[in-house]
């Protein structure tokens, strides 16, 4: 007989959290699992889903427009912000019961209450304390801002879900995916959209060919973009929010929203206490199994800023609950992950960037293809598809996709089995493309672009 109230106690409800728990459960463990804000965690109540919908929300403007060149003759259209926000509201309210039926249905017990550490084996859950043999941290992240004059006045993608009204005049302060994938959504449905970045291209980190691409596309979709500058203060007006940038320079939007990056929600929750170690930036430390330094305290999803994606925390804590609860050996493997941004145009890649490519394999081919894809030869749009292939000369491995375009993040999902698989350029050759598709372009790209060697770093 256990001398704790639970085998497992889970500290946050979203997706990795209520993963390990319902696969804990189903291997026969008690379970309990807490979760201070709503059930579903960033993924699916501000992350995302609600992001995925108003993405595809905004993409009907130039649906509207591209079937003048099909031969529709579309009449006058308006928008509705308040309906869109209340039919996502009504889906993400579903989900989240979805989630709460499933960790039901598996018995695990539910408290929607914020969980802090007293020791390495208890919880204090409100006002009941929990104990528990093992415990699993799965509180992911929040976004981050800068401490400048007038910050009180910005949002943050959490805040953009729910305003009452779409703003005329928007700016979106940062170049990464959630920057990129906001300022598609403004602008597609109708606001004045300028992103501010301090980089001199968008998505850093990026294959330089993607940022390449996405930045100037972006441009031509209407995107003003303010590229190698950063906002210095921000001041509320009776018009709006007057911006002073790092140059000096000044303008006014009716909303500013930081897109500035993610920090792990670990703050005030006892780890010290816990003897749970972290990192100077407050991620915290785990192994391979997702243990911390406490052998009995593991760690799943953004919390610990191994890879912040929804996958991968699904993936850590399956592989999580597999291993302590269901008698499987099942380190986490982070290689060969794909991943998507649902910018506009979409990018989606698998492997690594050609400049990492090169120093981790050395000699390299290169073969990328820039097209308009068929879908604007009649709709007369002025887009470009980007496909990337890259080729370790050695072996002759594809060890890495990148694309940009219409429908990439779809595209790369099978492509991405090809390239875990260690698939070789011949046997992608040896491969029927189906015609007419984009995707095709994978496996009829014959001759390389470029051969290139290791660079000496600086």
């Amino acid at each position: 007989m256990s001398n704790y109230d639970f085998d497992l106690f889970v500290i946050g409800a979203g997706s990795g959290g209520v993963r390990a728990a319902r696969i804990a459960a189903g291997h026969g463990a008690k379970v309990g699992i807490c979760e201070e804000y709503r059930y579903g965690g960033t993924c699916v109540i501000r992350g995302c889903v609600p992001k995925k919908l108003l993405v595809y929300a905004s993409h009907f403007a130039e649906d509207f427009e591209d079937a003048a060149g099909y031969g529709w003759r579309v009449g006058s259209v308006e928008f509705s912000w308040p309906d869109l926000i209340e039919a996502k509201d009504r889906e993400i309210a579903r989900l989240e019961q979805v989630y709460i039926d499933v960790l039901e249905r598996r018995g695990v017990q539910h408290f929607r209450e914020r969980g802090v550490f007293l020791d390495s084996h208890r919880v204090q859950v409100g006002d009941r304390t929990l104990s528990a043999e093992k415990i699993l941290v799965a509180t992911g992240g929040h976004p981050w801002m800068p401490s400048i004059p007038g910050c009180e006045h910005a949002i943050t993608s959490n805040e953009a879900f729910d305003l009452e009204e779409l703003p005329p005049r928007i700016a979106i302060v940062g170049g990464g995916y959630v920057a990129c994938e906001f300022a598609g959504i403004f602008n597609g449905l109708g606001a004045e959209t300028v992103l501010v970045y301090r980089g001199d291209a968008l998505l850093r980190g990026f294959d330089e060919d993607v940022r390449r691409v996405v930045t100037a596309e972006m441009a031509k979709k209407g995107v003003e973009l303010r590229l190698e500058c950063d906002i210095a203060a921000i001041e509320k007006t009776g018009d709006g929010l007057k911006l002073t940038t790092s140059k000096g320079k000044h303008f006014k939007v009716d909303q500013v929203m930081y897109a500035t990056g993610r920090v792990p929600n670990v703050r005030d929750m006892g780890l010290e206490e816990a003897g749970a170690e972290l990192t100077p930036h407050g991620s915290i430390v785990v192994d391979e199994w997702s243990r911390t330094s406490q052998p009995h305290i593991f760690a799943v999803g953004d919390v610990t800023q191994r890879l912040n994606l929804t996958p991968v925390a699904i993936h850590e804590a399956h592989a999580f609950a597999d291993t302590q609860f269901g008698g499987m050996e099942r380190p986490v493997d982070h290689e060969w992950v794909p991943s998507a941004v649902f910018s506009q145009p979409p990018v989606a890649a698998v492997g690594l960037p050609e400049d990492k490519a090169r120093l981790h394999y050395g000699d390299l081919e290169i073969y990328r293809s820039e097209f308009r894809p068929l879908k604007h030869t009649l709709s007369g749009r002025d887009e470009i598809t980007m496909m990337k292939l890259i080729v370790a000369k050695a072996n002759r491995r594809v060890v890495a996709l990148h694309i940009v375009g219409l429908d990439a993040p779809e595209i790369i999902q099978g492509f991405a089995v090809a390239v875990k698989s260690g698939l070789s350029k011949e046997q992608f050759d040896a491969t029927i493309g189906i015609h007419p598709t984009a995707a095709e372009e994978l496996v009829t790209m014959r001759h390389a672009t470029r051969v290139e060697g290791p660079k000496d770093e600086d």
